[in-house]
Order: C-alpha cells, then structure tokens, then sequence
C-alpha cells in the first residue's frame, strides 16, 4: 500500500486568518471614529481594502 506523506498545502489559512483579523480590527478603529451612518459604512469599505494601501505605501517607501 502506498501513502502519499507528501502535503501540498500553502499555509493560506494562517494568512487569511491574519488578514481576517486585520480587516475587523480596521472596522472597529474606522466605525468608532465615524460622525454617522454613511461615515461607518464608508468606514467599513475602508476596512476591507486597506491591506491594498499598506502595500502602495511601502512599493512607495522602497522606490519599487
């Protein structure tokens, strides 16, 4: 009998969890600091492409 020990699995769990983690964390920071109601809900847009900004701004630091 054979057995396949071989794992060709990426790890993308641990990052999707991070990410996960990320994107609730920058919701409670954006909801909390908004005026109203269409300020928490552009908050919450915030939350879910901030990762995008993070890394501009670091292609931008490194001059990449």
């Amino acid at each position: 009998m054979a057995c396949d020990t071989g794992s060709k699995r990426s790890g993308g769990a641990q990052s999707g969890f991070v990410w996960c983690l990320g994107v609730i964390g920058a919701a409670i920071h954006f909801i909390g600091n908004a005026d109203g109601f269409w300020a928490g809900v552009l908050g919450f847009l915030k939350a879910l492409v901030w990762p995008v900004f993070v890394v501009w701004k670091l292609l931008e630091f490194l001059k990449l």
